[in-house]
This record gives structure tokens, C-alpha cells and sequence, in this order.
């Protein structure tokens, strides 16, 4: 199969193309190296590969005849530095990814990967004793001045325990960032309608491993933890620590769109990509540090504006659906990350 993989000299899109490749398909790699995520130079990858921006319709024209399926990885992704990135990210995020879909529609190719994300959940799923599952209030700033950092029952005020997303959470973005991944697989999912394309989204949450972006507002926490490190620094963790994540590998994240671009999707779908194995923030601070033989972190409080409390992943339907289950332990992951080659401090650009 011919695959083009949009954003493929990135940190997830280039080892979707490692493992792409040795799967036996032939890889066509697209990257605007945008320096917010490959520094000054970029990553040279040793498969067939352009240069260009996938909002470049000419562009597409000239790859896609031929090609099978899409891999579609290329996007602004992170918190971002403040809403001044919005512009940025609709553009790249969104334009994007509908220029893509109506170059992919005239050249005929009708399947689809989306690098979905986790940040279309919001708050992950709660639970009250008294109501059942609710969706939270948001988080109100004077009890994150005083360290309460829990979520509370929009009936009663409780404080809520958290539970398994799964994929029918209604999605509630609180970031542009999340905004910008809501709107790629709305349009994804008209696009499916309409031509009656196949698309997989396959909505990551925290990934690492290596080839990550360091020094640079739009990295992964695991990223921020370990640039300090190396600086001598401890790791600052905000609120207390006791967020609740799935950090899953980039090596699964590959395999996973293996088995995507191999499996029949009806339609559109959308699968949570997580290692099933959930811990706190806290806790990958803490390995973090010890593996790197750093200071132990530090738990400083407070929130950025659009931080979500709790986000753990339900992966039945990953496995049910593409037969997807996370082979990298979350101690196997992190004693490799510790030492796993990142990319150049990023250029900030504005």
C-alpha cells in the first residue's frame, strides 16, 4: 500500500513512517518542518520525503495520485503560549486538514488515519455518589488559589472521582489546541459522508518516547520534565501532583496506525490510542528524576487556564475494534525515555 503521511519527519508521524515501512508499505513523507517542533534543521528521514506545507493544494495534486491511504499527522500541537496562537493553529490545524480532504476526494483516495487527540474530552469521566456520572463544573480559580483541586458535582458539589473515558464522552475542548482536534474530525466525518470515505481517528493522549521536541511551549509534559533535568533543575509539577494520566509510548502510537490503516472503518470512528495503564503526573516526575539520578520535583500548585483535571482512557474499544493493546509498560517507556535522543531546542516563532 502507498501511504502519505502528512506531517511524517515529526515526532509521532516519523515513527508511524518507521514502522509503516518495515510493515512493507511505501512511505511518501510530507513535512513543513515548522521550527516550533523540529528547531532550525529537522529530522532528515530516510524515506521518500517533500518538503511543503499540506495546505498547498498544487502540492497535493502532484502526491496523490497513486497513493492508497493518508496518513494525516501534521499539526500545531500543544497548550500553545496564549490565545494569540489561535490564528496559528486554526490554520494549520483545521485549513489544513480541509484542503487535504478536498484534495484527497478529486484524487480519489478514501482512507483515511487522523491523529485525533485526547483533548477533545475536556475533563475526563466522573462520578458522584449521590448523581451518578455528571459532567463537572469547571474548576473555579479561587479554589485553585487554595490548592482544591478536585472537580465538583454541578447538583451538588461534591467532590467527583474520576473514571475510563470512553469514546462516547461528549466532547468538551478546553483549549484552542482541543478546539482545533474537535474541528478535524467533525470535518472528517462530513468528509466520510459525503464521498463515502473510511476514517479512522485515533485520539492519542499523552504520548513521549523519542524524537520528542524539548525546550519549547508546545512540548509534552514528559518533555518539560526532562529538559529541566538535564539542566540540573527539579521537574516543577503544578497543582498536586495527583493528575491523573495514560502515558502511552510512541512505538504503540505507530503500531496503532498500523492496524488503522489496515482495518476497515465504518464510516468515521474514533478509538482511544492509551497504554491502559494510568498514573499521575506526579509519578512520571518522580521516575523521571530517579532514572536521571536529578533533584526530586517540586509541587508548586496552581493551573494553567484550559488544564484538566483527570483524563484516563478507556482502551476496550481500541482493542475490540483494530486489536490494539499497548506493549510498552509505563517503567519500561520511562527508564528508556530518561536516556532517548530528543530533537534541538525548537524555535519559537511568532
Amino acid at each position: 500500500m502507498r501511504v502519505l503521511i502528512t506531517g511524517g519527519a515529526g515526532f509521532v508521524g516519523s515513527h508511524v513512517a518507521g514502522r509503516l515501512a518495515a510493515d512493507g508499505h511505501d512511505v511518501l513523507l510530507l513535512d513543513a518542518l515548522l521550527p516550533q517542533a523540529h528547531g532550525s534543521g529537522g529530522w532528515a528521514p530516510p524515506h521518500e520525503h517533500v518538503v511543503g506545507d499540506v495546505r498547498d493544494d498544487g502540492l497535493l495534486a502532484r502526491l496523490l495520485p497513486g497513493v492508497d491511504a493518508v496518513c494525516h499527522q501534521a499539526a500545531m500541537v500543544g497548550h500553545g503560549v496564549d490565545p494569540s496562537d489561535a490564528p496559528a493553529y486554526a490554520a494549520h490545524n483545521d485549513l489544513g486538514t480541509a484542503v487535504l480532504l478536498a484534495a484527497m476526494h478529486v484524487a480519489g483516495v478514501r482512507r483515511l488515519v487522523l491523529a485525533g487527540s485526547m483533548v477533545v474530552y475536556g475533563e475526563g469521566r466522573y462520578d458522584c455518589a449521590e448523581h451518578g456520572v455528571v459532567r463537572p463544573l469547571s474548576r473555579a480559580a479561587a479554589d485553585l488559589a487554595a490548592g482544591r483541586y478536585e472537580p465538583r458535582c454541578p447538583r451538588c458539589g461534591r467532590e467527583l472521582t474520576g473514571g475510563l473515558v470512553g469514546e462516547d464522552a461528549p466532547p468538551d475542548p478546553r483549549s484552542t489546541y482541543a478546539a482545533t482536534k474537535l474541528a478535524q474530525e467533525h470535518l472528517a466525518s462530513a468528509w466520510a459522508r459525503q464521498c463515502g470515505g473510511r476514517v479512522w481517528s485515533l485520539r492519542y493522549h499523552n504520548v513521549y518516547g523519542p524524537r520528542m521536541p524539548r525546550d519549547t511551549p508546545y512540548a509534552g509534559v514528559a518533555s518539560i520534565f526532562r529538559s529541566a533535568l538535564e539542566r540540573g533543575e527539579p521537574p516543577r509539577v503544578l497543582e498536586d501532583g495527583r493528575q491523573r494520566r495514560d502515558f502511552v509510548h510512541v512505538t504503540d502510537v505507530a503500531a496503532a496506525n498500523a492496524l488503522a490503516l489496515t482495518n476497515d472503518a465504518d464510516g468515521f470512528e474514533a478509538v482511544n490510542v492509551c497504554s491502559g495503564e494510568p498514573h499521575t503526573v506526579g509519578e512520571l516526575a518522580r521516575e523521571l528524576a530517579e532514572r536521571m539520578g536529578g533533584p526530586a520535583p517540586v509541587v508548586v500548585g496552581g493551573a494553567r487556564p484550559g488544564d484538566v483535571r483527570h483524563v484516563v482512557a478507556d482502551p476496550a474499544r481500541a482493542t475490540a475494534r483494530l486489536g490494539f493493546t499497548a506493549a510498552v509498560t509505563f517503567a519500561e517507556g520511562v527508564a528508556a525515555f530518561a536516556t532517548d535522543p530528543l530533537r534541538e531546542p525548537a524555535v519559537t516563532v511568532r
